[in-house]
């Protein structure tokens, strides 16, 4: 039986299992992704994340699956957590990287303390590249989830987004509405949707219900999407304080060009799975 090397990370709550695939190439199906991801029977994660050889003049491919096994070509706190990966795995000894996913690109800032820098691709508004289901960009949209018509904000990070403001994030319903959202024929890709309460011009609280995954204690490019439909909507200012239940980002975007955020990034423990 040949056992798997991995490494279990988060950030803010926000799990991962990063698994090595630069010195070894590794055949992921879905079932053992899914399996992997699974808290009562594997590992535990909301991704699974492999690093693999650089693509074109990338230092690093970064390649994240939901924890149904779906495939992402976006995860902020991943990314950071994946920037710590690398130099503990002594797979580099860079602390500035520029990674590439399947959609987008990110370049990473590691600190001695292990805060991790991410600057994200700038987000998009066009419906067509979240994919959305719209003529033309609008600061927000009218949409039918379970005969309620709400008004939701839309943006691409290299994944979709809904952005749904609320006036109370504790009352939000968001095992409810999210899983309507994320499945809405509106979004012919699913989506992620963001709960966001605006506290103020530089403070946010943030729910997040992930594609594939369910309501996450954080995610990193949720927070970037629910700061650059606010921008867009002129509610809060250029740095903003990202509130979510696991934790704080400060997240920074001027309202054009690369978004970035900043938070911590923690190895939690290596171990080994056994495949058959």
């Amino acid at each position: 039986m040949r056992k798997l090397p991995f490494t279990k990370m988060h950030s803010l709550g926000n799990d991962f299992v990063m698994l090595d695939g630069v010195r070894t190439p590794l055949d992921l199906d879905t079932v053992m992704v899914k399996q992997l991801a699974d808290r009562n029977h594997g590992v535990g994660c909301d991704q699974l994340i492999v690093a693999q050889p650089a693509i074109g003049d990338a230092d690093f491919f970064m390649r994240i699956f939901n924890a149904d096994g779906s495939e992402s070509g976006q995860c902020g706190n991943g990314a950071r957590c994946f920037g710590r990966f690398l130099i503990e795995q002594g797979l580099t000894e860079c602390r500035e990287l520029e990674i590439q996913t399947i959609s987008t690109r990110i370049r990473l800032t590691v600190a001695d303390n292990w805060q991790v820098r991410a600057q994200l691709a700038p987000p998009s508004f066009e419906p067509r590249d979240i994919p959305f289901n719209a003529p033309a960009v609008a600061g927000d949209y009218p949409i039918v989830v379970g005969g309620e018509t709400l008004r939701i904000g839309t943006v691409s990070m290299g994944n979709p987004h809904a952005v749904l403001i609320v006036d109370d994030i504790d009352a939000a319903g968001v095992d409810q509405l999210g899983p309507m959202l994320e499945r809405h024929p509106d979004f012919p890709q699913r989506t992620n949707v963001g709960f966001v309460q605006v506290v103020d011009r530089q403070t946010l609280r943030l729910r997040v219900w992930e594609r594939g995954v369910g309501e996450t204690l954080a995610c990193g490019s949720g927070a970037c999407a629910a700061v650059a439909v606010c921008r867009l909507q002129e509610r809060i200012d250029d740095t903003v304080c990202v509130t979510l239940p696991g934790g704080l980002l400060s997240v920074t975007w001027p309202g054009h060009g690369p978004i970035s955020m900043n938070g911590p990034a923690v190895n939690v423990f290596d171990g080994q799975w056994p495949i058959l």
